[in-house]
């Protein structure tokens, strides 16, 4: 489940003010009482590049405290910049850009000529920016329309290499993909042969035995033919650009990739060899929670975790992205402010890289970027715009992402946490400690409602208090998790003492994950139930205080 996003605090040089300085002044300029005006606030919010003040590291979401500049030096008053760019310009409309991202995420789905002149006429139609500001209004609008055109054209190539597909012999090496997954008694191999990705299935027991010392980015020697996919199959696989399949008679020598997949794959064999350590479900467990590698763990601790509504913690997920940027935070921290940039962006890449650039890590680690280049510029970006830009980014990259389940569940559930997890907080009468992981999880729930009733035809009853349970010591796993793996695995004596923590912490999230399944009602009724009557009273309140908003403005 991922997490609320962080806040970067730039703190100014320490307060050097009179207690003159510091009376408001009323006759205009920068004071206590106004503050600095909109034409210098964007520098006020970059803070002292060259001063030596402590600046803290980038993080998902920006802003700058200035203490010393609007109030006494004990408080802190943050200023957003949110409707204006730092010229003064306006900005673009955070409704218009969510409805861009669904535009372009409707067009990678549906990317006919028809479909997009609609969706393209919507957007000449709705205005991002004022009505005064027509120069600005119809660049945002060419833009958008050719953003679709660019998703839609994308989507449109992609589909028809799936059509292109021939049955024909094949001899040859060709690159894994990604790492084989076992499903029942067969395993599934994905590998690209000329520019093609089939997928291959190994269902005699000697190239099963084979597969298993295959990594994504080797080449291995195949010898088959290749056959199209039924239209049902590809609709399934599409997202993976699966368009064939490649029925193999032998499976011959294999070669090391690239020097960048071999970094990969050896920090991954690390984390495998620590989890051997643990061992058993624990520790497959372990590896789906630290980098997403869920290839050993049995039929019945997904059905269990699916059932308690923790599924995702059986695979990487966003919240590692965030999870393992706190970590390197003390570092970080200790360079200077473009080295930050810099080492947060790789670190980013670099996690993408080894959990096999799953669909919910690409969303997390575009958002990350995102934020911490405007964060380095001293902007604050508000995360739901952060959302749809990323989207938006990835559609145009690979619209094919749109038919992904867990892309889907991925964007849904972080629109639920920056959106209605603090709208749902704010209703709860009790202290901050206890209604902000409620309102998390339920805003997560909520926004994953939709994908998971047309998915798994269910809503978990008791997700709320087992997320509330088992995230937090899963979230400590995910964060320490990869770094005590690697020093356990280069450091054998020392995994005896690093492992037995992190195993209690696994034992404790599959323990809960048990309980859940236990309490879970069979009937998926009551649980449909009750996250479509916290829907509505979340709807509700949204509703009647926009309304109560608008009111006011009228009146103003």
């Amino acid at each position: 489940m991922p997490t609320s996003p962080a806040i970067a605090v730039c703190l100014p040089p320490p307060n050097t003010m009179t207690s003159n300085d510091n009376k408001p002044i009323t006759d205009g300029g920068t004071s206590a009482a106004n503050g600095p005006p909109k034409r210098i606030r964007a520098r006020y919010q970059r803070g002292p590049p060259a001063t030596g003040a402590d600046v803290a590291p980038v993080s998902p979401v920006g802003c700058c405290a200035m203490n010393a500049s609007y109030d006494d030096f004990q408080s802190a008053s943050v200023h957003f910049e949110v409707d204006n760019s730092a010229d003064g310009s306006p900005a673009l409309r955070t409704g218009w850009l969510m409805l861009a991202a669904g535009g372009a995420w409707w067009c990678a789905l549906h990317p006919e000529v028809a479909h997009l002149a609609v969706v393209s006429s919507v957007f000449w139609i709705v205005r991002p920016f004022p009505r005064q500001a027509f120069r600005s209004n119809l660049l945002a609008c060419l833009l958008i329309t050719f953003v679709l055109g660019v998703i839609s054209g994308q989507s449109r190539i992609a589909h028809a290499a799936a059509g292109d597909v021939v049955n024909m012999s094949f001899i040859g090496s060709v690159r894994v993909v990604d790492d084989p997954q076992p499903y029942g008694a067969s395993t599934r191999l994905i590998i690209e042969v000329d520019g093609d990705r089939c997928e291959l299935w190994a269902r005699r027991h000697s190239v099963r035995a084979r597969l298993e010392s295959v990594s994504a980015g080797q080449y291995v020697t195949v010898s088959g033919e290749i056959v199209p996919l039924a239209e049902d199959r590809y609709l399934r696989v599409r997202w993976q650009h699966v368009v064939c399949e490649f029925q193999a008679e032998w499976l011959g020598d294999l070669t090391d990739g690239s020097a960048m997949s071999r970094a990969s794959n050896r920090v991954r064999q690390l984390v495998t060899d620590a989890g051997n350590v643990i061992g058993g479900e624990r520790g497959a467990l372990f590896r789906g929670l630290v980098i997403g590698d869920d290839r050993d763990q049995p039929v019945e601790m997904l059905q269990r975790f699916r059932s308690g509504g923790l599924s995702h913690l059986t695979a990487v997920s966003g919240q590692n992205v965030a999870l393992i940027l706190g970590v390197a935070t003390p570092l970080i921290r200790k360079l200077a402010p473009r080295a930050q940039v810099v080492s947060t962006l790789l670190i980013i890449g670099w996690f993408v890289l080894i959990t096999r650039s799953e669909p919910s890590i690409l969303r997390a680690g575009l958002m990350a970027a995102i934020a911490a280049v405007a964060s380095s510029r001293g902007r604050r970006v508000e995360p739901v715009r952060v959302l749809s830009i990323a989207v938006i980014g990835l559609m145009m990259v690979d619209p094919l992402l749109a038919a992904s389940v867990g892309f889907h569940l991925s964007v849904g559930a972080t629109f639920g946490v920056i959106s209605i997890g603090p709208l749902v907080t704010s209703i709860i009468p009790l202290p901050k400690m206890i209604s902000v992981p409620i309102g998390v999880t339920l805003g997560a729930q909520v926004g994953v409602l939709i994908p998971a009733l047309a998915v798994f035809q269910r809503a978990p009853l008791v997700a709320l208090p087992a997320n509330l349970l088992a995230v937090p010591v899963a979230g400590i796993v995910m964060m320490v998790g990869l770094p005590v793996a690697i020093v356990a695995s280069l450091f054998p004596p020392l995994a005896h003492i690093m492992l037995p923590p992190i195993e209690l912490g696994v034992w404790w999230v599959d323990i809960v994950a048990r309980l859940a399944q236990r309490i879970e009602p069979a009937s998926p009724v009551p649980g449909i139930v009750a996250s479509l009557v916290v829907s509505v009273i979340v709807i509700g309140v949204a509703v009647s205080r926009q309304i109560t908003r608008l009111r006011a403005k009228h009146e103003g």
